[in-house]
């Protein structure tokens, strides 16, 4: 019967991890499951039919390790999901680009690789608004995310110096701060095989505007109208390849729908918020092993 590896980090005590209510449903179909961490010195990954990337949450503070640990399962025996080359693609936001350019709807976006304090006020210029958000282009958990509103900064009540080390070197994107992801939340469909499974909604937490349980945010099992799952799925057929699983992140951004991000590496799945989608994401990895045989 098949061996698979989740893909997981050494230290997960901060985390909200839901990946083990597949293993029942694994086990029922004869499946072995363990966790393995992507830092693990001495892998035999050729023992594993898959290995699924779950729960490596600290990948972007060492991205180039990871993508060394991707690429020695990749020509391990083991099938590597999603694919190596959907999580290269996925890996840095700039495939929002390419998403646009297939008439997906995205937030909003200035992109830029050398920072000074002119590109803020650029942003703030171009997007008509008094706050904005700047983060990594490779960045996973809201790190090294700040919220800027106008007044602060042209009052020097923002650490420039903060900024400046953090972007120096690295690629960045600024968007307008969406008041609708305070005021009602960020959407996230679910999909796996390409199919609809479930979705929810996050709301941060007072004070704050990162969703994320780990700061804070709550999260509700909602349904989701014809003009999400469109979208949704327009994003999901521009991908390069099929993903087994993946996550499309919503919000409302004036009268429309637009993309905050489309995840295929590490994303939460919310497995707890639905009791029949762990049975989903199970049954399309046994439809992909039979194709596959």
């Amino acid at each position: 019967m098949p061996a698979i590896a989740f893909l997981s980090t050494d230290n997960l005590e901060d985390f909200f991890v839901y990946d083990e209510l597949l293993i029942p449903f694994f086990e029922q179909r004869g499946w072995t499951v363990k966790t393995v961490s992507w830092h693990s010195t001495s892998p035999n990954w050729d023992k594993f039919d898959y290995v699924i990337v779950r729960s490596t949450w600290d990948y972007q503070q060492h991205a180039e390790e990871f993508l060394a640990c991707l690429e020695d399962i990749d020509v391990s025996n083991a099938v590597l999901l999603n694919p190596i080359s959907l999580m290269k693609w996925n890996i840095e936001k700039h495939y929002l680009k390419d998403l646009q350019g297939n008439g997906v709807p995205i937030v909003e976006t200035m992109w830029g690789s050398e920072f000074n304090n002119n590109v803020i006020e650029e942003a703030f210029a171009q997007f008509g608004c008094d706050t904005v958000v700047i983060k990594p282009t490779l960045s996973a958990n809201a790190d090294d995310t700040f919220k800027l509103s106008a007044a602060a900064w042209r009052e020097g009540h923002v650490n420039q110096r903060v900024l400046y080390d953090t972007f120096r070197q690295r690629d960045f994107m600024i968007q307008p701060f969406l008041s609708s992801v305070v005021d009602e939340g960020e959407y996230s469909l679910f999909y796996f095989g390409g199919e609809f499974s479930h979705a929810i909604k996050k709301v941060p937490q007072k004070g704050d505007f990162r969703v994320q349980e780990e700061h804070g945010g709550s999260l509700h099992s909602i349904a989701v109208d014809s003009e999400q799952l469109a979208i949704a799925e327009k994003a999901l057929a521009a991908m390069p390849c099929d993903a087994l699983y993946a996550r499309v992140d919503l919000v409302r951004q004036g009268n429309n729908w637009a993309i905050m991000e489309l995840e295929l590496i590490e994303p939460s799945l919310y497995f707890n918020l639905d009791p029949q989608s762990p049975l989903r994401f199970v049954e399309a990895l046994v439809r992909f092993h039979a194709s596959a045989q």
